[in-house]
């Protein structure tokens, strides 16, 4: 970061220098110098700019001498006017608004490591304030959001969202985020009790790239969580020998201790895990008489290191052939269980 902040007064100072000495019959006229669409209305900005004292009507003017220096891409420009602004001004109410419109500038050009750094100072070092009916903080901290996805500083940014913001932003989105990036980090606790916040709203509508069910996503952790997890089985050949000693036993109570009491689900090769009934009220006692169940000698030939299939038929259903579906468990935060094996579902009918 030192060398960063080093590596900024250079720049504004390399800046300043050139157009000092480029422009010294006219310390401002950079201002408008090499503008197009606005170059007349800005220099009659800077003449008054030059000689207006009252406090409101100069922020508008540098609000909008700003505005045209980012609308014609005079990066350079806005930020060494900027910063001659606050260098002049240290003590003006509007400086870290000012600040906030060279961020989005930079934001603007794609220089997000720049954009970034001045989002996080501007928190960090001034009071929030209300312009245009938005707080400055809040924007920042969006702004963070997105430059950070679930990086190590986005645990700091949803918090604060969360304690500062909780009415202005979604605090179900919020909350899942936050889980999300505790559990990148590992912080699997943190992670639970994030989740368990979430949950506590009963949002099922959050849309999160990459999770087409955050509900179940995060029900799923903090059930695995608090269950006993006597379901689970060290291996997979474990696993399989037990299902099938049930199934030619007609033990239906041992198959269901076996089946997993974490988001077991019962659906059609067609249908979407989120669209399924997860915990379905069915005794598999009812499904049992009748015809003896076959059970296919080897796991289905698609099965991998990480899941696999058992193909059986012969249910008392209208859907005969059943694909018994096994997991292994993917949960770091309980070594215990993690890398062990579950029979987390059912696929009704063939397999497509």
């Amino acid at each position: 970061m030192i060398r960063f902040k080093k590596y900024l007064f250079i720049f504004f100072a390399f800046c300043a220098g050139i157009l000092h000495c480029s422009c010294s019959h006219d310390r401002l006229s950079y201002l408008y110098t090499g503008l197009h669409e606005h170059k007349n209305e800005q220099k009659d900005l800077v003449a008054l700019f030059e000689k207006e004292d009252e406090p409101q009507i100069r922020f508008a003017l540098i609000d909008k001498i700003a505005a045209h220096l980012q609308a014609e891409h005079k990066i350079k420009s806005l930020a060494v006017f900027l910063q001659s602004v606050i260098d002049a001004e240290p003590d003006n109410p509007y400086n870290g608004y000012f600040l906030l419109r060279l961020a989005a500038a930079y934001r603007d050009v794609q220089e997000d490591a720049i954009a970034a750094y001045y989002f996080e100072y501007i928190v960090q070092n001034y009071s929030d304030m209300i312009v245009n009916g938005q707080s400055i903080h809040l924007l920042c901290l969006k702004n963070l959001i997105e430059l950070s996805g679930t990086g190590t500083k986005s645990v700091v940014y949803y918090s604060r969202l969360l304690t500062d913001f909780y009415n202005e932003f979604d605090p179900a989105q919020a909350y899942f985020m936050l889980a999300q990036a505790y559990e990148k980090q590992g912080e699997w606790q943190l992670a639970i009790q994030a989740y368990t916040q979430f949950l506590n709203l009963h949002r099922f509508d959050v849309i999160i790239p990459g999770i087409p069910d955050s509900y179940g996503y995060a029900r799923k952790i903090v059930d695995y969580s608090t269950s006993t997890k006597s379901w689970t089985f060290n291996t997979l050949d474990d696993l399989v020998k037990t299902i099938k000693a049930a199934i030619r036993a007609r033990d239906y109570a041992t198959l269901e201790r076996c089946r997993s009491k974490v988001n077991f689900f019962a659906m059609s090769w067609k249908q979407e895990l989120s669209d399924t009934q997860q915990q379905p009220d069915t005794n598999l006692r009812d499904f049992m008489y009748g015809s003896a169940i076959s059970i296919a000698s080897e796991l289905d030939p698609s099965s991998t290191p990480y899941e696999a299939y058992l193909r059986t038929s012969g249910w008392n259903q209208y859907i005969r052939t059943w694909y018994l579906y096994f997991k292994k468990i993917n949960f770091p935060a309980d070594p215990t269980i993690h890398g062990r094996w579950e029979w987390a579902g059912i696929y009704y009918g063939e397999k497509i």
